[in-house]
């Protein structure tokens, strides 16, 4: 298999012209790498050994990589099976801050912290079921342009450090917006709906296929408004905004995932995030 590296400044002269478009291109842990491919058809582009989605831009093809936020920083390769080469990449090393939460003592908020041994078998049925919803791959095109699926305050952003009453957590897998109980959650692109559920930590949940395994998930919700299969355009009502699951309060804890990774909200939404307050009323 022969090995084609493209340079990282080619790759910004490639992107200097998409101003606008979605995903950005951010190669750190937790990012995103948009790869240019030499190819005049559709290629089969796998990383880590998952496939990869791939969209036509500006008469290219490009790969847009979820990059895990475990990932190491240096030089990674995605695989083009159709072209029999592999094409090189370079993750950038990002340090993401520390957030300390602090629970209120209830035998609930324990349980969330520390859960019993009921707790952690329905834990282990759930995520195997998130597990298999999150690997869904389907063939259409993929819906990258998105729109904000909710308006409120942005009260925390992807990658923090999180320790719960003073305990070490997994990272913020999401981009958390603060808004009251009730508040509207819309489908940020078009879509599929591939889970409804009732989940231990997550609460209320709904995940939405929008091709070639780009998903978005929405947690916490007081209510969900869709069901299993159903199609969705962009700007649809699917959810209102709730406190269920392990919270301090009414959020929306917003998940995106490519190639099966969890990767930053805000790049795909560059445009709009400015219409999110950073301040506390």
């Amino acid at each position: 298999m022969k090995t084609v590296k493209y340079q990282l400044f080619l790759i910004g002269l490639l992107l200097s012209g998409l101003a606008y478009a979605f995903p950005q291109h951010q190669p750190v842990p937790g990012g995103i790498a948009i790869v240019p491919l030499i190819t005049k058809t559709q290629p089969l582009i796998y990383y880590n050994k998952r496939k990869v989605l791939t969209v036509f831009k500006d008469n290219k093809w490009l790969a847009v990589v979820g990059i895990p936020l475990s990932e190491k920083p240096g030089v990674h390769q995605i695989s083009d099976v159709s072209m029999r080469q592999s094409i090189s990449f370079n993750v950038i090393d990002k340090t993401y801050p520390a957030q300390h939460i602090t629970l209120k003592k209830t035998a609930k908020n324990k349980r969330m912290i520390n859960p019993n041994k009921m707790d952690m078998e329905r834990i282990t049925r759930e995520r195997k079921t998130l597990s298999t919803a999150l690997s869904t791959w389907s063939e259409m095109p993929a819906n990258v342009d998105f729109i904000l699926p909710a308006l409120g305050r942005l009260s925390s952003p992807f990658g923090l450090k999180r320790f719960f009453n003073e305990q070490a957590r997994k990272p913020h897998s999401g981009l958390d917006i603060a808004a009251p109980t009730g508040s509207d959650v819309i489908a940020p692109a078009n879509g599929i709906i591939i889970d409804v559920g009732d989940y231990f930590f997550n609460g209320n949940t709904v995940l939405v296929d929008h091709g070639q395994g780009l998903i978005s998930g929405y947690f916490h919700l007081s209510k969900t408004l869709v069901s299993i299969g159903d199609t969705v355009k962009q700007g649809q009502k699917i959810a209102k905004i709730g406190a269920t699951g392990r919270v301090t309060g009414p959020h929306l804890h917003w998940n995106v995932y490519l190639n099966n990774t969890k990767v930053d909200p805000a790049l795909f939404i560059s445009d709009h995030i400015h219409k999110l307050s950073t301040k506390k009323k």
